[in-house]
């Protein structure tokens, strides 16, 4: 009858046995499922960080890009506007020289006497007080 007794200890130890390391399973499954859920929501706040930075970089690429890109636009508009008065200018006096050349030639032409000379220099001192 011990020898009995033994295996009803033996079959009820090993019975306590096996609820207590379904019990324990049960507890790491739940451990687990939580470690799992928490993993997931430190990933989706990496995701979502990560997306923030990815915008605020772009935006302020963006903002780069568009300001430098203005600069250049004036830059170019303030050289032009430089060598378009500078040809102007150099237009103007080459059309001065050019017209001082021709009054030059055409008098030398027209006052052949020192008496046509006279008269003309005389009727332009008279204009120009005049005026």
């Amino acid at each position: 009858m011990n020898a009995l007794k033994m295996r009803e200890d033996s079959i009820a130890n090993a019975l306590q046995a096996a609820e207590n390391a379904k019990k324990e399973i049960a507890e790491l499954h739940i451990t687990n499922e939580k470690i799992i859920a928490e993993a997931k929501k430190e990933r989706d706040k990496i995701i979502s960080e990560g997306s923030e930075l990815k915008e605020s970089i772009l935006n302020k690429a963006k903002g780069q890009a568009a300001s430098e890109a203005t600069k250049l636009i004036e830059d170019a508009r303030s050289s032009i506007k430089s060598e378009k008065e500078a040809a102007l200018k150099e237009i103007k006096e080459h059309s001065v020289n050019l017209s001082i050349t021709i009054a030059e030639k055409l008098l030398r032409e027209k006052l052949v006497s020192n008496e046509e000379q006279k008269d003309l220099i005389d009727r332009l001192l008279r204009e120009t007080r005049m005026n």
